[in-house]
């Protein structure tokens, strides 16, 4: 009986993630959608809504929070110590985004969530720093914002533009910018 419930409990937060990034991927601001039109998206409850989530930036909150921590343990199987491997890191990011297409689009580029940027941001800077050396706090601290919100606005545009170019181009290109900045381009 356990196991039943906890597998609709599942359902039911997954149809409303769904519903969620679906209104939200039409355009739709987060501030203007309702618990009403998740549930009726969702075919669930008000009622059932309320058991999972307050409102629908809880629900947001929750989503992303999710995407977070994912990232953040995938990242993890990674060491960043020689460019070799913050290349390989990078491609295995961005294949991870492609895999989430949908979701990265609707909450980066058409919903354009700064708090979701910023929690990225925060994850790459947290792997970033911890692999700068020889650097006093601050300036790793500056270097580290510099690089990844480059790294994220370049990721934006390819979103933008269908991902076009593969995962591994766009780690060459992040890695060669983040790297060798304006001195080696070609």
């Amino acid at each position: 009986m356990r196991k039943k419930l906890d597998r609709r409990k599942k359902y039911t937060r997954k149809v409303l993630k769904e519903s969620l990034i679906a209104l939200l991927a039409d355009d739709k601001p987060i501030s203007a959608v309702t618990v009403k039109e998740i549930c009726e998206r969702a075919d669930i409850n008000r009622s059932t809504f309320y058991m999972h989530f307050s409102d629908p930036y809880d629900l947001l909150d929750h989503i992303e929070s999710e995407i977070i921590e994912d990232m953040v343990a995938h990242l993890s199987h990674y060491r960043f110590t020689i460019e070799e491997e913050s290349l390989k890191m990078t491609q295995k990011l961005l294949e991870y985004i492609a895999e989430n297409r949908f979701l990265f689009q609707t909450l980066l580029v058409k919903n354009k969530d700064p708090a979701f940027e910023k929690r990225l941001m925060e994850v790459a800077r947290r792997f970033m720093m911890s692999t700068v050396y020889h650097m006093n706090e601050a300036d790793s601290r500056y270097l580290s914002t510099f690089v990844v919100s480059g790294a994220i606005h370049v990721i934006k545009d390819w979103l933008e533009n269908d991902m076009d170019l593969p995962p591994e181009k766009m780690a060459a290109l992040i890695n060669r910018f983040a790297n060798h900045g304006m001195s080696r381009l070609y």
